[in-house]
């Protein structure tokens, strides 16, 4: 017997599954260049290999389908944020050891600047513009609750502070905000989780587990991550395999399972939004 959909549930099926396929995507196409090459300093160095076009396809993706994603609960907020830190993950690369940089530091190398201005100023523009749409529509639509004027303002505000801080120093901005916003992104999706994990009434017990093992293995991981970074360890390996490659590739993995659980989860929700 053929079970009838409606689209807007068929649409949310396939939001969350591109953001498992983009997920995957982003995976093999590291593993392809970690089979090619040897094992990379990070996952984020990616963006100087072969596998750059889809590391930056990768993320942009991931970025709009958290967009797509509606609803007014905390969750979608949350995930808003996530979209905007995703996109500087994307588009500011993170700092390497190269030829052209100071001797013993690392540094963004200078034929990948100009990309970074541009698309920073492209989407500094357009996230005006998306704010400005997002407010009117949620004020004709009805929907401008306290939770909308929370998210908007939340992100006006990382916008601005990411632009304040290119404009003001950017050798600086070109050698922090691709971690910031790392940090910035994987927090979010850890909270994420949490937030799923610990409000029962929005899930079975058997989600709830998975969301709370997500939750404390995204923010456990990122935090000694943290703690790496600070201690000047970014070059430390287990095995061989640089200890940030093998912190991003557990975040990255744990970021599929959140989206597969709730995928599996809101299937058939007569209400495919995130939350109710």
């Amino acid at each position: 017997m053929r079970i009838r959909t409606t689209s807007t549930q068929r649409t949310y099926r396939y939001v969350r599954l591109s953001i498992v396929a983009a997920t995957l995507v982003l995976a093999v196409s590291v593993g392809l260049e970690v089979a090619r090459a040897g094992v990379l300093p990070s996952i984020s160095a990616a963006f100087y290999t072969p596998a750059g076009d889809l590391f930056v396809g990768s993320l942009c993706a991931i970025a709009l389908a958290l967009l797509v994603l509606s609803g007014r609960s905390i969750e979608q907020g949350l995930l808003d944020v996530a979209a905007v830190f995703a996109l500087v993950v994307a588009l500011v690369p993170t700092p390497i050891s190269d030829a052209s940089c100071e001797v013993g530091a690392v540094c963004v190398p200078p034929a990948a600047v100009p990309g970074v201005i541009n698309n920073g100023v492209s989407v500094a523009s357009l996230s005006v513009v998306v704010l400005i749409s997002a407010a009117v529509l949620a004020r004709t639509q009805g929907s401008a609750g306290w939770g909308t004027v929370v998210t908007l303002l939340g992100i006006a505000l990382i916008v601005a502070g990411f632009v304040t801080w290119a404009l003001s120093d950017f050798p600086t901005f070109l050698r922090g905000a691709h971690n910031v916003a790392a940090v910035g992104f994987f927090s979010v999706i850890g909270v994420v989780a949490a937030v799923s994990a610990w409000l029962p009434q929005r899930s079975l017990r058997r989600f709830r587990v998975l969301y709370a093992a997500v939750a404390v293995g995204i923010l456990g991981v990122l935090l000694a991550l943290v703690a790496v970074l600070v201690a000047g360890a970014a070059t430390a390996t287990v095995g061989g395999v640089p200890v940030i490659f093998l912190g991003e590739s557990v975040v990255v993995t744990l970021f599929a399972v959140f989206w597969l659980v709730q995928t599996v989860e809101l299937w058939d929700a007569p209400d495919p939004a995130l939350r109710a």
